[in-house]
């Protein structure tokens, strides 16, 4: 069989692996959009590298829009096949993939009427809403640690990777000439100690390991540290300066977690008394996705729901879904946190916020995870920026831009190291790196080497291996 890797190539968004067996069969592990590289995503999005209609299966580690994104645009390209996920990835896809057929909608329907201005021709939007829906007839969900027999020489097992709700490591089998081929891809990994979820779980052991490197060359800071931070920017910004504090976060699990943070501060007396404004429709609705699934939460959070039967709620605390909302906080006058998607900053009301925010040396914009080098939210961290360009128009950089990496779902060098060590490293033929930059990429391969493992691959875009 082949194994060919057509997105988070030297790169962290897009991914993309396809394994092509002897017989024919045609698996798809994840099938993300590219992010963070304005127009230049565009025409990488709509070319996938494959034939939607030849996917026989489409296997989904979790539901994040770089590993998911994609998929009703394969469906409105003809793909009928099976898309294969645990239950809560295929809960969270149901409000998340509409969602970002909203976005593509919306943003074509800008972008077109400045077309039109420049009597350019329009164009149509990667997928609908409707494409988003109807996508969603192909998912099947299978629970973790069960074994899922597709055909006779094809099986799969799910085990929780911990990165967020649902997300899972990909255990493959495949029978080829009568030879059984143990393949593992691992998603996202995420931390040992999640603010939300359980840790990682060990995996089955494999033969070829395909996994991330997103933080291959950082370690992040503790936990007591983190929060500490936390609180600390909260009272500089709204006590102190009487300011807004501005947080771009994913609206799916890093949205959670810093709602539970803040939660917390709440029921312990710590959190001034602010507003706390969640501005991001698909944040409310994936927030009561992670009301029905408690099962998959750690000890700490179970802790917490036997005297706060509401972990992700508070009296100060407002989740905003309609637009007239969201466009009141502007002149919102008081000191509040404001916390909106996304989390690079590239998209999504965040970006009108930080343009309204960021000339007041009051406010601070507090970056939370990993943003890739071209997007506004790396932009911003810039040593020494003094201005900058959102939406056309250049803003003075007044604002204070902090950063705190340990909220970020992904684990560091060190945590993903621990994490593969579950497996037997004289077993393990190859190794894939992906979804990581270049550089990171080549300092994790050379720890893992130091480590014990053999057999590393750095893959390019679009290149082919034998397994």
């Amino acid at each position: 069989m082949k194994i060919q890797f057509l997105g988070a190539a030297r790169e962290v968004t897009g991914s993309k692996h396809l394994i092509t067996t002897d017989d024919g069969k045609r698996i798809l592990l994840d099938c993300g959009m590219f992010q963070g590289k304005g127009l230049e995503t565009d025409a990488m999005n709509r070319n996938l590298g494959f034939d939607p209609e030849s996917i026989n299966y489409l296997i989904l580690s979790h539901a994040h829009i770089d590993h998911s994104g994609l998929i009703p645009y394969m469906y409105k390209q003809g793909f009928r096949g099976s898309v294969i996920c645990t239950s809560a990835t295929r809960d969270l896809c149901s409000v998340m993939l509409p969602d970002s057929g909203h976005i593509q909608e919306l943003d074509v329907k800008w972008f077109n009427k400045k077309r039109t201005r420049q009597g350019l021709p329009t164009v149509t939007p990667i997928y609908s809403v409707e494409d988003a829906e109807k996508s969603l007839g192909l998912f099947i969900s299978v629970e973790y640690n069960r074994r899922f027999y597709i055909n006779d020489k094809i099986n799969i097992k799910f085990t929780n990777s911990g990165h967020m709700l649902g997300s899972a490591v990909i255990n493959l089998e495949i029978t080829e000439n009568g030879q059984k081929k143990r393949i593992a891809y691992t998603g996202d990994i995420g931390r040992l100690h999640n603010k939300l979820l359980k840790p990682p779980a060990a995996f089955p052991q494999c033969d070829y390991l395909i996994t991330e490197s997103t933080y291959g060359n950082r370690l992040h800071a503790p936990e007591q540290e983190m929060e500490e931070n936390l609180l600390r920017i909260v009272h500089e910004t709204c006590v102190d300066k009487k300011g807004k504090l501005i947080i771009p976060s994913f609206s799916v699990g890093r949205t959670q977690e810093v709602v539970f943070q803040l939660n917390n501060f709440y029921n312990s007396g710590k959190l001034p008394k602010i507003e706390v404004f969640v501005d991001s429709p698909l944040s409310v609705n994936a927030t009561e996705i992670f009301r029905m699934h408690t099962e998959t939460m750690n000890e700490d959070v179970k802790a917490v729901l036997k005297y706060d039967k509401d972990p992700f709620g508070f009296n100060s605390l407002r989740y905003i879904k309609n637009v007239e909302e969201s466009k009141a906080l502007n002149s919102y006058d008081k000191p509040c946190i404001i916390i909106s998607a996304s989390g690079m900053a590239e998209a999504g009301r965040i970006k009108h916020h930080i343009a309204n925010n960021i000339a007041n040396p009051a406010n601070t914009i507090l970056i939370i995870g990993y943003c890739s080098p071209s997007s506004l939210g790396a932009r911003i961290q810039q040593p020494g920026l003094k201005e900058i360009s959102i939406f056309g128009e250049v803003h003075p950089l007044n604002a204070t831009v902090e950063r705190i990496e340990a909220f970020s779902g992904h684990g560091d060098y060190s945590e993903m190291i621990d994490f593969l060590n579950c497996q037997d490293q004289e077993e393990v033929r190859q190794i894939f790196l992906v979804h990581g930059e270049y550089e990171s990429q080549q300092f994790y391969q050379e720890q893992l080497e130091i480590e014990g493992f053999r057999g590393i691959e750095i893959p390019k875009a679009g290149e082919e291996f034998e397994l």
